[in-house]
């Protein structure tokens, strides 16, 4: 059985979860939008997963959330809603999902302004607020950084810029934050994105949260029969939106219990690598589920492979962006990061499942297949 260390990609669906969904599959399974009463009954349990999941995040009273296919759709909508006039304001450190969309937007006439980032990947705040003005209709700064796990305080920063502009939106990328690091959103932040299958969920099922000012105005765009309140038509995926609400249930009642643990795994990793090889990216006080580090003179790719030969699984970085044919990652060298340093990226990423004895193996496999790939290279 292989080590898996790429949870930032995916993770395993939570079973428990699976099998709790199953009844909406197998006794529940009829369309939400039925006027019938077992339609009535699903569209009951819809609201229900709705406001849990809201609650997560603070008063369901005062949040909605659209159910999307992914956290790159909601990423968009939120993007192509609200980014409708003046500039944007994103961060160098935002996903592909942010990154596209806007060049998208430049594209149709928007002025797009990239702020800085840290050497850590986390936004640089000064750089951030220089570029906001009156002028601005959305700023976006992803929540945890997907390629660094550096954590922006997206709530002191969206107060921030609405001390320049009150009445810009912001949004954030949730999707390396939600169930995994302890917080509720600030009255500032407007809109919020997040993916099912990043804490167990299953792919397919994503999420935009929305204060009620910025929901009410919340732009659609996939027209036809006017599901979630006319905001994403088409019919719900109630099986996996079932299976979200139970995997987040199971996330946050052990949150705090993983992150303590996760952060001493991810710590025993980075202090057990061979320092004349691996050169630590991620921030100390980053999230504990990523470590992402460069093996000075190798290359990322080539040494995943021959890790994945040995037993172990990990990431080179996005791994929506390993779709897109380029060598470096836009974000690392956004970070500060030389082309050599870039070239040898490995993201190691955990999930609750991974255990103290995998940790141990992963140090051995890494420190020794970097030390054979240096000896095939003559370095």
């Amino acid at each position: 059985m292989k080590i898996y260390l790429d949870n930032a990609a995916t993770t395993r669906p939570n079973g428990r979860a699976v099998q709790r969904a199953m009844r909406w599959t197998e006794e529940r399974w009829f369309n939400p939008s039925g006027l019938y009463r077992e339609g009535l009954e699903v569209r009951a349990d819809l609201k229900e997963a709705r406001t849990y999941l809201c609650s997560r995040l603070g008063d369901p009273a005062e949040i909605s959330l659209v159910f999307t296919a992914c956290g790159s759709e909601a990423d968009n909508q939120a993007l192509f809603s609200f980014a409708r006039r003046g500039n944007l304001v994103i961060s160098g450190g935002e996903h592909a999902a942010i990154f596209a969309a806007a060049s998208e937007l430049k594209n149709r006439g928007i002025e797009l302004r990239v702020a800085p980032l840290n050497g850590d990947g986390s936004v640089n705040e000064e750089g951030l607020l220089s570029l906001v003005d009156d002028k601005t209709s959305l700023v976006s700064v992803i929540h945890v950084n997907n390629e660094t796990g550096a954590v922006n305080d997206v709530n002191a920063l969206a107060a921030a810029v609405k001390k320049r502009n009150p009445r810009l939106y912001f949004h954030s990328d949730g999707v390396q934050a939600f169930g995994k690091i302890p917080y509720k959103l600030g009255a500032a932040v407007d809109l919020y994105s997040v993916s099912a299958h990043k804490i167990g969920g299953l792919k397919g099922v994503g999420g935009l949260f929305a204060r009620k000012k910025a929901y009410s105005v919340l732009h659609p765009y996939i027209y036809g029969g006017g599901q979630e309140d006319g905001k994403r038509s088409g019919t719900e995926n109630t099986f996996g939106i079932m299976q979200f609400r139970f995997a987040a249930e199971a996330k946050f009642a052990a949150l705090a219990e993983d992150y303590a643990r996760i952060k001493g795994y991810r710590d025993s990793l980075r202090e057990g690598l061979d320092q004349s090889i691996f050169t630590s990216v991620s921030p100390e006080n980053g999230t504990p589920y990523i470590l992402t580090v460069s093996a000075q003179g190798l290359r990322g790719e080539t040494l995943l492979h021959l890790l994945d030969d040995n037993g172990l699984i990990v990431g080179t970085g996005s791994a929506c962006s390993s779709n897109v044919k380029k060598r470096y990652s836009r974000v690392i060298l956004a970070c500060g990061r030389t082309e050599a340093e870039a070239d040898g990226i490995l993201r190691i990423s955990f999930s609750p499942e991974t255990t103290a004895d995998e940790v141990a193996s992963a140090i051995k496999i890494l420190n020794g297949c970097a030390a054979e790939l240096k000896k095939r290279m003559n370095l």
